[in-house]
C-alpha cells in the first residue's frame, strides 16, 4: 500500500519523476541529496545492491558551519573525498526533487571540484 502522506507532496512527485531516469549501478552509483531546513545530507548509493557506499552530512563534527551554503560545500567535498577513497570516480547525481540551486548546487560543485565526475 502506498504511503498517502507523501503521494501528493510536490517534492516527492518531482523526486519520483527524477528517480525513474536516474539509477545507480556498480560502475556509476547514485549521489543522492537530502536537504532539510537546517541540515544537508549526501549519500552515494548502489541501487543494484541496495546499499549506501559512502555518506556525509552537515551534522558531523568535522563540518565547520559559517552558513548553510558553506556547510553544503563542506559536505560535497567530504562525500567526494570518501568516494575517491573507496575507488568511486563517477556518479549519477540525484537532486532529490529539489531545484538545482543554492545548497544543492553548492554541494554538487564542491564534489566536482574534489574530482568526482557526474
Amino acid at each position: 500500500m502506498a504511503n498517502r502522506k507523501f503521494d501528493s507532496r510536490p517534492r516527492w512527485i518531482r523526486h519520483r519523476r527524477v528517480r525513474r531516469r536516474v539509477v545507480g549501478a556498480d560502475d556509476r552509483p547514485r549521489l543522492s541529496v537530502f536537504r532539510s531546513n537546517k541540515q544537508i545530507y549526501a549519500q552515494v548509493i548502489d541501487d543494484m545492491e541496495g546499499q549506501t557506499l559512502v555518506a556525509a552530512s552537515s551534522i558531523e563534527p568535522g563540518i565547520d558551519e559559517a552558513g548553510k551554503i558553506d556547510a553544503a560545500k563542506n559536505v560535497g567535498a567530504m562525500v567526494a573525498k570518501r568516494a575517491k577513497e573507496r575507488g568511486i570516480n563517477k556518479v549519477v547525481f540525484d537532486r532529490g526533487g529539489y531545484q538545482y540551486h543554492g545548497r544543492v548546487k553548492a554541494l554538487a560543485d564542491a564534489a566536482r571540484a574534489e574530482g568526482l565526475e557526474f
